[in-house]
């Protein structure tokens, strides 16, 4: 019950997240009457919204990596190398970080104790166990069943359309081909993580029903953490990061005069 408490918490606060993110797209249901010199100023200013966004995500998403970049498929080489770039991600230590807090206060898994030592063993555990189901999930079966761990952003319809094809990623998967398979990465890589959790987890929580317990909660994560990505680029572009990032800012435009040329 802590263990679903805490992340409970967890993907409240994702789930707040997205919906601030959502709250400042443009809505082209919730505009107003206007002179019809506005309205046809309306389907630019969306589309100037949509490069935006697109532009950001031309980029390869430093806080979460596995945001697809492009659709070309990747090779064993570079779902293992996505696998080490998810482990350790700025996204990957703010989360453990934040359940470790929140572990410790609820004194779920008690057989860490408290204390510096405690936070700790409850970080270093979260750790773990995120890295064991990325190298599942990300690389090992994605590589043997041909899948593309990455998540590929929808960016049209409304907020219910997009959350709703967030949570649907859970089960369905891009292949390399291009076309849409089961997600056994998704479904099986967290149930081997929290089997191999068994071997470093207080002895208390190395049973089949806590096991199953953990992959419940697993899943869960990774589903608000999915609807999170997908308006990832949304809150990217509205904190302006790019303008503060280095290496992010736009290269200015050349302004000096051509030269003439000789006749």
């Amino acid at each position: 019950m802590r263990a679903r408490s805490s992340a409970l918490q967890i993907v409240t606060l994702m789930v707040a997240v997205v919906a601030a993110a959502s709250a400042q797209e443009p809505k082209p249901q919730e505009l107003p009457d206007a002179p019809v010199a506005k309205q046809r100023d309306a389907p630019q200013k969306r589309q100037r919204t949509l490069n935006a966004t697109i532009e950001v995500l031309e980029r390869r998403s430093f806080f979460f990596p596995n945001i697809a970049a492009d659709k070309g498929a990747l090779s064993w080489k570079q779902k293992f190398e996505l696998f080490a770039d998810e482990s350790v991600a700025p996204s990957r230590f703010l989360s453990s970080a934040a359940g470790a807090g929140i572990s410790q206060a609820r004194n779920s898994l008690e057989g860490y104790g408290q204390g510096a030592g405690g936070y700790g063993e409850r970080f270093g555990s979260s750790m773990a166990t995120a890295a064991s189901n990325n190298f599942f999930g990300t690389f090992l079966i994605a590589s043997l069943l041909h899948r593309d761990p990455r998540y590929f952003v929808t960016l049209h319809g409304g907020a219910g359309h997009r959350i709703g094809y967030a949570l649907s990623r859970i089960v369905v998967a891009r292949t390399d081909e291009g076309k849409d398979g089961t997600n056994w990465a998704g479904i099986l890589g967290p149930l081997l993580a929290e089997s191999l959790a068994n071997s470093y987890l207080p002895v208390k929580e190395q049973t089949a029903g806590s096991t199953f317990q953990r992959y419940g909660v697993r899943i869960g994560l990774n589903t608000a953490s999915n609807a999170l990505r997908e308006y990832w680029p949304t809150i990217f572009r509205n904190l302006r990061i790019s303008k503060i990032a280095p290496g992010l800012k736009p290269q200015p435009a050349d302004t000096r005069p051509a030269t003439p040329m000789s006749p």
